[in-house]
């Protein structure tokens, strides 16, 4: 069905309240091991400003259709909007007219936008990664959905890998293995998180309800004590299979 509310700016939503009691910072500090608190949002890095369309959001006419035979007529809309947010901020950040702070904003928004619904439920299996395409074509999502889909989004509006982490993470208040997306304003900084559960961006040092197990990118793989892995995400099998479909649904 079509969400007539899904908009490629949508209005702020509120941080979510949870449940339970806080644990100590220093349970974040194995994996995210923040060096400073940030108060606010930094840029700590350049965006291209002639960097070249890519192809996440150039969907063929066959993957319109697909997606709208599969998922009913609202499919086809969601990702030409989805296609609009990316497009209108690839020429913001060529006009110097964004930076890195908007653009984990529109993000994380963006696709918070969609409802959330369990694996098991959904797609009939206990874990499932799904792509962009696929989270807003069947109009729903878990949280690696989430965060696989903010990554891929902010990768093409021109942020560095090596400042973006998709991390597992524990969520102590529901007492679940959760899924945010981390990212790193320098090497060393306290990292910025964007989650479903919580829709303000916040440093790690302030979401003490999660504890982190280990997270990856493209290149990388580290692990709980802050060790990485050169090219240790090919080992994450659900990852590999993602990479696969995205390819599948380029070639359409």
């Amino acid at each position: 069905m079509h969400l007539p509310f899904f908009t490629p700016t949508p209005r702020r939503a509120q941080a979510s309240q949870g449940r339970g009691a806080f644990v100590q910072v220093g349970r974040l500090r194995a994996l995210f091991r923040p060096r400073r608190a940030l108060g606010v949002l930094c840029l700590g890095l350049v965006l291209l400003a002639s960097q070249s369309q890519a192809d996440l959001v150039d969907f063929s006419r066959n993957l319109l259709g697909w997606a709208e035979q599969r998922w009913g007529a609202g499919a086809p809309s969601r990702m030409l909007t989805w296609q609009r947010m990316v497009r209108d901020a690839q020429a913001q950040v060529a006009a110097n007219r964004l930076e890195a702070p908007q653009l984990l904003l529109r993000s994380n928004d963006f696709f918070n936008q969609i409802p959330y619904m369990t694996d098991a439920r959904h797609w009939g299996v206990d874990d499932y990664w799904a792509t962009p395409v696929e989270s807003l074509g069947s109009l729903a999502a878990d949280c690696e959905d989430y965060a696989i889909a903010k990554y891929l989004t902010l990768k093409e509006l021109g942020i560095p890998i090596d400042r973006l982490r998709i991390t597992y993470v524990r969520a102590l208040r529901l007492n679940e293995a959760h899924m945010v997306l981390a990212y790193y304003p320098t090497p060393d900084a306290d990292p910025l998180i964007l989650d479903n559960l919580n829709p303000v961006i916040r440093p790690a040092s302030q979401r003490t309800d999660l504890e982190p197990v280990y997270s990856f990118n493209d290149d990388d793989l580290w692990l709980p004590n802050g060790t990485a892995r050169r090219g240790g995400s090919s080992q994450v099998r659900l990852w590999k299979e993602l990479q696969a479909k995205l390819q599948r649904e380029q070639q359409m």
